[in-house]
């Protein structure tokens, strides 16, 4: 039951704040999403302590004579995401408190819409309902970025909406495909169902599978060459927005190879699995070199998203446990250092006019708190040791590196590669002398340290004592794993 609550409450939240004006809706979103976050914490309780999770879960008859149920199931694998989702919501809504957003109720109850599409998602057992999730994820953020993002926006939306549409098409078609594959007369969504039905075809078949499900999840993350919308959304988008849209929904991607695709068709993956890491570590060093020459800070930062997560890819195709462990440890880091970044661009574009790196400098000299933020988030963002980036990469390329020692090699070049734009970045905005866009730079508010302290204390607690992320993931990797059929190794 636990598992069906996590998924409604937001959604009743987001229908009692959309009649709020500015100041009600900004609150109860931010009250709304602190009952969630708490409500997350009781079913980490939960999953914890109970030896079948699958008590927690609900199955509900849906669409009886398609084989279409209602349910939704809690592990380690899907919590730690569901977590993520919930601890970053509050921290996105009190960052917009010193926002003025026209028809302030919509947004707010569109960003808690998208909460309980998301907690969905990674909660849906069911195939049919997974898809379902997966659209209504799309819709919200489509709005918030059309109606609160800035110049062309239509134009920009508007290709993020035909991409991402398309993927999910695909994935559709490749999910009706399993469906009809499920023993009958009376087929089934149900994902260990499908898991069957994938696992006994052929490998022409799951090739086709493969590519279907894989053009989704490839957009949605976004891998090269499919990421081509990503800068320019994640430019567009309102902060907000920036931080839903990378924080969490590229989660989705990720999320959908390793639970959906992995253990669905060993054969497609032995077959094209290679094909698949090699474009994850393309875009590794793609978006890491046009990161490097990124003149607007927002833009630095989509490109660094992109090599991410093609790190995370490349460990989730790697299908080791280590290489699992640590995607499922960096999706959370990442989300955690991703939308400090976006929050600390965001107040430099609001003090200076300005995401320039050029014409920034000397920061440090007048608003030294905010200089020592924004470095500890930076540090977190390049992996340096006792800092929560450091245990998912260190998990990533020792995956991949059972994989190939070769492509762990060319991978680990985004963290050489990390460590050069983000700390020119800083050395260019932070040092020096300040001029006339940063002398008078105000150091933080206390609005901006509430948002700015947990994602620190994220940063260097779980660097330092990450056990409870490894400890929730860990049975639930190994489960998946030894369910699954062995994977080919090239």
């Amino acid at each position: 039951m636990i598992a069906i609550l996590l998924v409604l409450f937001p959604f009743f939240a987001s229908l009692l704040v959309l009649a709020g004006n500015a100041v009600s809706a900004k609150k109860a979103a931010l009250f709304f999403s602190v009952l969630e976050l708490l409500l997350t914490f009781y079913a980490y309780y939960l999953v914890r302590i109970q030896p079948d999770a699958t008590a927690l879960g609900c199955t509900i008859p849906w669409i009886a004579s398609l084989g279409i149920n209602f349910k939704l199931q809690l592990d380690g694998i899907n919590l730690l995401l569901v977590v993520l989702t919930n601890v970053l919501l509050p921290i996105i809504v009190l960052s917009s408190f010193t926002k003025s957003y026209k028809n302030a109720g919509v947004f707010y109850s569109l960003v808690l819409f998208m909460q309980m599409a998301l907690v969905g998602v990674f909660l849906a057992m069911d195939g049919f309902l997974f898809y379902i999730f997966w659209e209504l994820a799309l819709i919200p953020i489509y709005f918030i970025c059309l109606l609160w993002g800035g110049e062309d926006r239509a134009r920009i939306t508007f290709k993020f909406f035909i991409y991402t549409l398309s993927g999910s098409l695909f994935m559709l078609l490749g999910l009706i495909f399993l469906y009809q594959h499920t023993p009958g007369p009376l087929h089934s969504f149900d994902i260990n169902a499908l898991y069957k039905a994938g696992q006994g075809l052929d490998v022409k078949a799951q090739s086709f599978i493969f590519w279907c499900m894989f053009l989704a999840f490839a957009i949605k993350m976004p891998l090269f060459p499919f990421h081509t919308w990503q800068p320019d959304t994640y430019t567009t988008a309102p902060t907000q927005g920036t931080m839903l849209l990378s924080g969490i929904m590229l989660k989705m991607g990720t999320y959908g190879l390793l639970r959906w695709l992995m253990p669905m068709v060993p054969l497609g993956i032995a077959e094209w699995g290679p094909m698949a890491i090699a474009l994850a570590v393309i875009g590794i060093i793609y978006a890491s070199c046009i990161a490097v020459v990124q003149k607007d800070y927002k833009r630095l930062i989509a490109y660094s998203s992109i090599a991410h997560v093609g790190l995370i890819a490349a460990g989730i195709l790697a299908f080791n446990t280590q290489g699992l462990q640590g995607a499922l440890v960096q999706m959370f880091s990442h989300g955690v250092n991703v939308i400090g970044l976006f929050f600390i661009v965001d107040i430099i574009s609001t003090r200076t006019n300005t995401r320039e790196i050029a014409k920034l400098g000397g920061i440090r000299n007048v608003a030294p708190q905010f200089a020592a933020f924004f470095l500890i988030v930076l540090l977190g963002s390049i992996a340096l040791p006792l800092t929560n980036g450091f245990i998912g990469e260190f998990l990533l390329l020792n995956g991949i590196f059972q994989y190939s020692a070769w492509i762990a090699g060319i991978a680990g070049l985004s963290v050489i590669l990390g460590a050069i734009y983000m700390l020119r970045s800083y050395q260019n905005s932070m040092l020096g002398e300040p001029n006339g866009l940063t002398s008078t730079f105000r150091d933080l508010t206390v609005n901006e340290k509430a948002v700015l302290i947990p994602l620190v204390v994220l940063i260097i607690g779980l660097g330092i004592y990450p056990k409870p992320l490894l400890d929730l993931t860990g049975p639930a990797i190994q489960h998946l794993i030894n369910s699954s059929l062995p994977i080919i190794k090239p």
